[in-house]
C-alpha cells in the first residue's frame, strides 16, 4: 500500500519538520505515549511535538491529537502551541481536535479502512464538514463520525480499552472459580456469549492480556484517575488479576515437575512468543514470564514463533542461556517433556496429535489458551492442562 501511495503521489515522507508544518493544513500529531515506571503516560513527546508546532506555525491550521492522552491533554497542547507563537510576537489562529486511533494489532490496516466508528472530539464546532469531507472515503456506506467534546473524546479512548481488558479479566476470573468447583469454563463461554447483551467477543479464557496498548491504558486511568483523587476499583482489580493469571497457569507446571523447588533436568518446548497473532510484539506477553520462571528454576526450553523469534533472540531473551530457538513447531517437540501453548497462532489450532505424543518425552500439553478439545486428548494418553478445567 506504500509503495503504491508513493507511486501515486498521495504520500510522502520528510524529516524537515518545518516543511511539514508550514505546507500542510491539518497536523495529525501521532507520537507514542509509552508508559512510564509509575503507569503514568510519557507525555515528553507530545509536549515536543507541540512546541515544534508552534515554532513553525504561519498560517491557520488544525491540529489534531491522535496519540492516546489523558483526558485533557488536547488542550495542554493547545496551550503549549499558543505560548510559542506568543514568544514569536505573532498573531496567528488554529483548531485543535482531538481524534483516537481504535486499531488492533494485526488488523490496523482492514481497521484504519473500514473502521467501526470514527470518534472526532471538537472545541470549534464549525470545522465538524472539515472532518467529514476527510473522512468521507472511510465513511461512504453510513455515516461513521462521531462528534463529541475534546475530553470525552480522549477518554473514550482509555474507556473501550479498559472496558475490552475488563471482559478478559472476568472471564479470566471465572476461569478459577470454575477449576475450585468443577466446572468446564469453556461451556460457560458458550452459555454466556450466547447472551447478545454479553457476546462472544474478549470472553475466552487465557493466561491474560499483554501488548502495548491494554496493560499501558489501564495503568495510565488508574494514575491520571489517582490524581483527580479517585481510585478506580474495577479497573485496580482488573490489572491484578491480569498479573496473577500468568502465576496461576504458571502453577500448574510447577504442580506437575517442581521437585526441591528446581525444575533442574527439566525440558519445555513452547508455542507462541508474541502477545496475541498476527503481530511479533512480545511486549507484556506472557511468553516473557513463563520463560524466565522455568529458567530462573533450572530448566530448559525450545521456543518456536510464526514472527517473533528475532524479537525475542535480540531483545528480551538476548541474555538467557538454556534456550534454544527452532525452525518450525514440531521441532520444539524432541526431547521435550511437556508442550506450552502460549499466543493462539492459527497453525496451532490442528496440530498433529500422534506426533507430538511421539515426539515429547511424556506426553503432556499445557494450553494457555484453551485451543483443543480435552475428550479427545484424553482418549489419546495426552495429559491435558487447560485454563479453567479441572485435570
Amino acid at each position: 500500500l506504500i509503495h503504491n501511495s508513493i507511486k501515486n503521489k498521495n504520500i510522502n515522507f520528510t524529516i524537515d519538520i518545518e516543511k511539514s508544518i508550514k505546507e500542510n493544513d491539518i497536523i495529525f500529531i501521532a507520537v507514542g505515549t509509552p508508559m512510564n515506571d509509575d503507569g503514568s503516560p510519557n507525555m515528553k513527546y507530545i509536549k515536543k511535538v507541540s512546541e515544534d508546532i508552534g515554532e513553525y506555525i504561519d498560517s491557520h491550521k488544525i491540529i489534531i491529537t491522535k496519540s492516546t492522552i489523558p483526558a485533557g491533554t488536547t488542550f495542554k497542547v493547545k496551550n503549549t502551541i499558543q505560548k510559542k507563537i506568543e514568544l514569536r510576537n505573532k498573531k496567528i489562529s488554529f483548531d485543535i481536535a482531538n481524534n483516537p486511533e481504535f486499531l488492533k494489532e494485526g488488523r490496523a490496516l482492514s481497521d484504519f479502512m473500514v473502521p467501526d466508528r470514527i470518534i472526532v472530539g471538537l472545541e470549534n464546532k464549525s470545522i465538524k464538514n472539515i472532518f467529514k469531507e476527510l473522512y468521507k472515503p472511510f465513511s461512504f456506506n453510513h455515516e461513521k463520525l462521531i462528534f463529541m467534546d475534546i475530553r470525552s473524546s480522549e477518554l473514550t479512548k482509555y474507556a473501550s480499552n479498559a472496558m475490552l481488558a475488563t471482559k478478559i479479566s472476568f472471564i479470566n476470573e471465572m476461569a478459577i472459580v470454575a477449576e475450585k468447583v468443577g466446572a468446564d469454563i469453556n461451556q460457560i463461554r458458550k452459555g454466556i456469549g450466547s447472551d447478545s447483551r454479553i457476546g462472544y467477543s474478549f470472553i475466552y479464557p487465557s493466561i491474560g492480556y499483554g501488548g502495548s496498548c491494554f496493560p499501558k491504558d489501564i495503568h495510565a486511568i488508574l494514575n491520571f484517575s489517582n490524581e483527580n483523587k479517585y481510585n478506580p476499583r474495577i479497573l485496580d482489580a482488573v490489572n491484578k488479576v491480569n498479573q496473577d493469571q500468568k502465576k496461576y497457569f504458571f502453577i500448574k507446571i510447577i504442580n506437575k515437575f517442581l521437585k526441591n523447588n528446581k525444575l533442574e533436568g527439566k525440558k519445555f518446548g513452547v508455542w507462541g512468543l508474541s502477545f496475541k497473532p498476527g503481530t511479533d510484539d512480545m511486549r507484556e506477553s506472557a511468553s516473557i514470564y513463563i520463560i524466565n520462571q522455568i529458567i530462573e528454576l533450572g530448566g530448559e526450553v525450545k521456543v518456536y514463533d510464526p514472527k517473533a523469534m528475532d524479537n525475542a533472540k535480540e531483545y528480551y531473551f538476548k541474555n538467557l542461556t538454556n534456550i534454544k530457538y527452532c525452525d518450525d513447531k514440531y521441532e520444539v517437540l524432541h526431547n521435550s517433556d511437556a508442550l506450552i501453548l502460549i499466543t493462539e497462532w492459527p497453525e496451532f489450532r490442528s496440530p498433529d496429535f500422534n506426533l507430538i505424543k511421539a515426539k515429547l518425552n511424556t506426553p503432556i500439553i499445557f494450553d494457555g489458551r484453551n485451543q483443543y478439545d480435552k475428550n479427545i486428548l484424553s482418549e489419546m494418553g495426552i495429559e491435558y492442562y487447560q485454563i479453567g478445567v479441572s485435570t
